[in-house]
């Protein structure tokens, strides 16, 4: 079965005809990490005359799907806050889970690396492929990895 893919003009930049030049999501707090991954969201463009909240297709580096607010004319000072802090949480779920998946990317790589060399086997094969481990090998990477990794996600869900 073919997996769906979001039409193409979701992926445009950002209309500035959406945003009425005030809809613009809150800066991200802390200092920038040097290995951080790119804090980009995918940038899509809702049709110029939507009254809707528009959910764009997944982040390449989150797997998040981002989210463009309608701002509404006559929106209230409780309606505005609501929205930037909904606005708020949507960009830390977004450095958070890209940070999170870069680390886990990175880190996975080294344990596979690690381990091939401890084989005395080669990254890629003779036939040019990939080398892999089995099943056992990753579940200990994976078991690995959320042990080290539990603090952040207890923080996470707090």
């Amino acid at each position: 079965m073919a997996a769906l893919r979001p039409p193409r003009r979701f992926l445009l930049p950002l209309c500035r005809a959406f945003s009425g030049g005030s809809c613009q999501l809150v800066p991200e707090r802390g200092g920038e990490r040097r290995d951080a991954a790119p804090s980009r969201v995918s940038r899509f463009c809702p049709p110029r005359k939507s009254c809707h909240d528009w959910i764009g297709p997944p982040d390449k580096y989150s797997n998040l799907r981002p989210v463009h607010f309608y701002i509404p004319e006559n929106e209230s000072p409780l309606e505005q806050k609501l929205r930037e802090l909904r606005q708020e949480t949507q960009e830390w779920n977004q450095q958070f889970w890209a940070n999170q998946n870069l680390t886990f990317l990175k880190e996975k790589e080294k344990f596979i690396d690690s381990r091939l060399k401890a084989k005395g086997l080669e990254l890629r094969a003779e036939s040019g492929q990939k080398a892999t481990l089995n099943a056992e090998e990753m579940a200990d990477f994976y078991k690995e990895f959320l042990s080290k990794n539990f603090q952040k996600h207890m923080y996470y869900n707090r």
